[in-house]
């Protein structure tokens, strides 16, 4: 086997590796244990976990995830009746009195539209959006349909879905790679992809390693990123594809 297959092979088998994995008994988010058994609670709060995919726009991934807590807390509960009797205007006040987010009248625009959503199209149950073993596709294309929601959260939401939740999916063909700056980091300083490689040649490299599941690489290079692949000081020595990494720094 040559470096560059050798290089695919191993994130590949890392990413494999992971989801053959039982389920964790709760799917750790962020450093808050009330905050993590909201977002793990489908049964009763099935809705926390989509609000928060929604959040997730330029800001760090521990902020989104994040506010479904801050705003039960302030609230005193998260039910769906709940969020739904609060009108656009109490959301832009809460948003802002407490700063939730970094754009707080975008994004209280947009929970304030998935709620809305979640009531009305999948009445108030959002876990509809991935029961009955759909396929890949159609969980990512009803994301897609939030407001605010792109492909690079639509494809986590479900990645997250499948890989951690292990939620039976008829297949995982449209799950692509999400691109975010760890993953183009990694997938190009690896040599993977060229040095200036676009998100889309990312997306077309992630499809050409594992077709049936392109993103199943998506997590281990988002730790790699996180953890070992920096932007400044690498810890390259530590780096579990440090033996195949061409290190285009």
């Amino acid at each position: 086997m040559d470096p560059k297959e050798r290089k695919e092979h191993l994130l590949v088998s890392l990413g494999r590796k992971r989801f053959n994995e039982p389920k964790a008994e709760l799917v750790v988010f962020v450093k808050d244990e009330k905050a993590n058994a909201l977002l793990n609670d489908f049964n009763n709060f099935p809705h926390a976990y989509v609000l928060a995919c929604c959040m997730d726009r330029q800001v760090k991934a521990e902020i989104a995830w994040m506010i479904p807590a801050k705003i039960q807390e302030i609230l005193g509960s998260f039910s769906i009746e709940v969020l739904d009797s609060l009108g656009l205007d109490d959301y832009l006040k809460l948003f802002n009195d407490h700063k939730l987010h970094r754009f707080n009248d975008v994004m209280a625009t947009v929970f304030h539209k998935a709620v809305r959503k979640i009531v009305d199209e999948y009445s108030q149950d959002a876990s509809k959006i991935w029961r009955g073993n759909p396929s890949s596709a159609a969980v990512v294309y009803r994301f897609l349909q939030f407001d605010g929601v792109g492909p690079k959260i639509a494809t986590m939401a479900t990645n997250i879905l499948a890989r951690d939740f292990k939620i039976p999916m008829s297949d995982y063909y449209s799950i692509d790679i999400s691109t975010d700056v760890h993953i183009l980091r990694v997938l190009r300083r690896s040599g993977l992809v060229t040095r200036n490689a676009d998100a889309d040649s990312v997306v077309y490299k992630a499809r050409e390693l594992n077709p049936e599941f392109p993103g199943i690489i998506d997590f281990s290079c988002w730790e790699i990123g996180r953890k070992w692949c920096r932007p400044k000081r690498p810890d390259c020595q530590g780096c579990p594809i440090q033996s195949v990494c061409q290190k285009n720094f």
